[in-house]
């Protein structure tokens, strides 16, 4: 086959959408030493993608040779495949994206540059350009000659969607860089460049979530980790935003996803995720991202060192805060008075009186962003060893919230997530440690489960007498249950006893013995947890809120949903208007 058909085949892997484009032209200006990058779409792509970089450019020589198959500079030899350090290196990607759509090259090394027009893959006109240092691509009417592949191109919201998405991972990535995102002539993404990565996480989530983000740092004999991550409160639906860099690569790999969300395990409930920025930096030698034309995916030759890493960051930073969430109340909008009393004057419905201006100009404290630490509210500040500050019972409303005071201001405590999270952190500890004392049943349970199940139960059976379960076969495909440990909650020792049994048969093929107890101690802490509406003294009350403080995390009951609210004093004095208003 001839090099233009062969380019063509090679799209159909290395350009699948506008997005895919995107990031090849981007990655060349990063690879070429830019420090400022805009990129200018019109239709979100499908129109044209332009992208200007003040990089080292390219002599005429090389920029003619750019469009031609495994054309690169950045590798000569094989070795070189094993010390990967730039973002591109397969050649692939120019030769590509040409064959299918039209081309204007504007480059320049600094001196006399070059500009190259191609249409379709072939070069229709080489003259010389301007001398500005640096590289212009514009690629236009993308995939015009290959109608199939633009027949199945998704609407111009999720192409530009997914543009977005990857060019904000990428200043995130390259937080020294500024990167500037127009579509259609609307900003919707300029970085300063500055270098802080804080700076560059509120261009893209904003102030509160930037506000709401824990530094992280580690390391151990193989990786480099460094980056942010969110509060327990902060979650999204999500993985989206769950961001992995690896030498400043942007990643895809389910197993670190899996890590990091696991990391957050009773902080948020199990089906929302976290905002998270990951820095990883690794020898090449120990990572291959020569799997797919793409680059994104990654395979680590020592992922399991990796993902205790991880783990042990994340939880780590999660411990040393007060994770109390604090309510904070917003200014309300002020009224218009000059324009309230004209709208007076022809008031013709009952509503048309409250035409309110917010006058407020939002302002940013940047300080904030160089030094965090000094703007944050109770919830981020690093203790050695945090616990939850000296609560004073005050009442209850609905039977539900528990009010309690001290001098920092109000807290609202949900008595039923409390409980739970005490229990939890029980029975854990009861699960991970087994005694010797059971309770025999005076009328043992008998349970009848398929042969199947039957067969997995019994595999499991040290585990149970493990657990201090008294457990035998009884006929066929039954079991009997003579004993029990004593921690099972009293009056759900039948309930309870089935319910692990579930968990065992339901982790049949992926069985561990820590998510076993995780499981268990969940399942047991909702049985003996207080309901809703349950009415308790004062004193009981009490010693709920002590037995809260002792625990290792006070903040969140095990699926996720906070314990605790906060008011501050200043936020009251808001609500009633003394705050001087």
């Amino acid at each position: 086959m001839d090099e233009i058909l062969a380019n063509k085949i090679a799209a159909g892997e290395v350009v699948e959408k506008c997005a895919s484009v995107v990031k090849e032209l981007v990655e060349n200006s990063i690879d070429a030493m830019s420090t400022n990058i805009k990129i200018e779409l019109i239709d979100s792509g499908t129109k044209m993608i332009k992208v200007i970089d003040d990089g080292i450019g390219m002599s005429k020589e090389d920029a003619t040779l750019a469009f031609s198959r495994h054309a690169t500079s950045k590798i000569s030899e094989e070795e070189d495949l094993f010390h990967i350090e730039t973002l591109g290196f397969r050649g692939e990607a120019l030769a590509a994206i040409a064959s299918v759509s039209n081309i204007v090259l504007k480059t320049s090394t600094g001196s006399l540059g070059v500009e190259i027009h191609l249409s379709g893959g072939k070069i229709t006109e080489i003259k010389n350009g301007n001398s500005r240092k640096g590289t212009s691509i514009e690629v236009k009417d993308l995939f015009y000659n290959t109608p199939a592949r633009l027949k199945h191109m998704k609407s111009l919201y999720t192409e530009l969607a997914n543009i977005t998405d990857y060019v904000n991972k990428l200043a995130l990535a390259y937080p020294n860089i500024r990167f500037t995102l127009i579509n259609n002539e609307n900003v919707l993404l300029n970085t300063d460049g500055s270098g802080n990565q804080l700076k560059t996480i509120k261009d893209i989530f904003g102030i509160n979530i930037a506000k709401k983000m824990i530094e992280v740092h580690g390391n151990n004999d193989d990786y480099q980790i460094d980056g942010y991550i969110s509060l327990p409160e902060i979650h999204r639906s999500n993985r989206h935003n769950m961001i992995t860099l690896v030498n400043n690569r942007v990643v895809r790999n389910i197993e670190l996803n899996r890590v990091i969300n696991d990391s957050y395990h009773s902080y948020k409930p199990d089906n929302r995720y976290p905002v998270v920025v990951l820095n990883i930096s690794v020898d090449p030698t120990i990572i291959d991202v020569n799997i797919h034309p793409t680059k994104m995916d990654i395979k680590f030759s020592k992922i399991e060192e990796l993902s205790i890493l991880i783990q042990n960051i994340i939880k780590e930073a999660l411990k040393k805060r007060i994770l109390i969430p604090h309510i904070e109340i917003k200014n309300e909008p002020k009224p218009n008075y000059e324009e309230l009393t004209l709208t007076l004057d022809n008031v013709s419905e009952p509503e048309s009186i409250y035409k309110f201006q917010d006058n407020e100009e939002v302002i940013i404290n940047e300080d904030f962003l160089e030094n965090e630490e000094n703007n944050l509210d109770i919830s981020m500040q690093e203790h050695e060893k945090p616990v939850l500050p000296k609560l004073y019972v005050v009442g209850v409303v609905h039977g539900t919230y528990v009010i309690c005071q001290n001098d920092q201001g109000m807290y609202l405590i949900d008595q039923h997530a409390a409980k739970e999270r005490i229990n939890y952190e029980y029975y854990k500890k009861k699960l991970g440690n087994p005694s010797n004392d059971q309770t025999s049943l005076l009328f043992p349970i008998t349970i009848e489960l398929s042969n199947n199940e039957f067969i997995i139960l019994k595999e499991n059976f040290e585990l149970l007498k493990e657990l201090k379960f008294e457990i035998e076969e009884f006929g066929i495909n039954s079991i009997i249950i003579k004993a029990h440990p004593t921690w099972l909650p009293v009056g759900y020792e039948e309930v309870s006893i089935r319910k692990i049994i579930e968990i065992i048969l339901e982790k049949e093929k992926n069985f561990s013995i820590e998510k076993f107890n995780e499981k268990v101690a969940t399942m047991l802490s909702c049985k003996l947890a207080i309901k809703a509406n349950e009415a308790i003294s004062i004193t009981e009350l009490e010693h709920m809120i002590d037995d809260l403080r002792k625990c290792e995390n006070p903040y969140n009951c095990p699926h996720g949903r906070p314990t605790i609210i906060y008011y501050s004093n200043y936020d009251l004095e808001k609500l009633f208007k003394r705050s001087g208003f």
